[in-house]
């Protein structure tokens, strides 16, 4: 069984086509994408209507969250900083009636049966959306939400951070950002695992898009042109 896994889009389409792209000899039994789906990029309906084209195991995740309340007539207070906030509006304005009613349906974890295994998604961590899991997190943190989580594959994003940690049997897997890394690569990250009776194996990528669709997007919307550079640059600016 091959699963491929998918986090924080972040509105960017032309990242997550790459991606489509890389793989399109390849076959899956699954994707998986642990939410911020929207918010930053340019392309907020693209983004929603493919994950829903093609049946996505999909969670919201703290941006996408905000983006529902705007929806509902709701506000929020952080983040304060002006550039951010025009993020948020823009996309919440921009959304279809299909994207907001498949936004609006989803939840903030999942359980994915298999014949394998089980996996969570979580966006944060199986306690918190908005916990950040890193590869250098202390393992007894992680020994403590393996031992409140029912499932020995725990999907999880929001630290931009790919990675995969092995904690008693308990798997920890971050697949990246694949449409907003802060590692100073801007090329977008996913991973894919693959079950058997035997064993289960994980392989991260880093896969190159045209970033300058992206940012002539931004800059054609009238967007703040720190997410211009920031795209470009790999790196969270704000």
């Amino acid at each position: 069984m091959r699963i491929l896994l998918l986090s924080d889009i972040h509105g960017n389409f032309p990242a997550l086509k790459a991606i489509i792209t890389h793989f399109r000899e390849a076959s899956f039994d699954a994707i998986c994408n642990c939410g911020d789906s929207l918010v930053y990029g340019p392309f907020p309906n693209e983004t929603l209507h493919w994950l829903e084209a093609n049946k996505v195991y999909s969670i919201v995740g703290n941006t996408d969250r905000k983006v529902k309340k705007l929806l509902r007539g709701k506000s929020f207070k952080k983040p304060n900083k002006p550039e951010k906030r025009i993020m948020y509006t823009w996309t919440a304005n921009q959304l279809d009636l299909q994207s907001s009613t498949y936004l609006c349906s989803l939840k903030k974890s999942y359980i994915l049966h298999t014949k394998f295994s089980d996996i969570c998604l979580y966006h944060g961590s199986p306690e918190h959306p908005n916990e950040f899991l890193f590869p250098d997190t202390e393992l007894t943190r992680f020994r403590e939400l393996a031992s409140c989580c029912p499932c020995p594959v725990i999907v999880t994003g929001h630290s931009h951070m790919p990675y995969h940690k092995q904690v008693g049997d308990t798997h920890f897997i971050n697949p990246g950002s694949v449409g907003r890394m802060f590692d100073s690569n801007p090329a977008s990250s996913c991973a894919v695992l693959s079950l058997n009776d035997l064993e289960m194996n994980i392989t991260h990528y880093r896969i190159p898009y045209f970033i300058d669709e992206t940012t002539k997007e931004l800059g054609r919307q009238k967007l703040p042109k720190i997410y211009q550079k920031m795209y470009q640059l790999g790196k969270k600016l704000n």
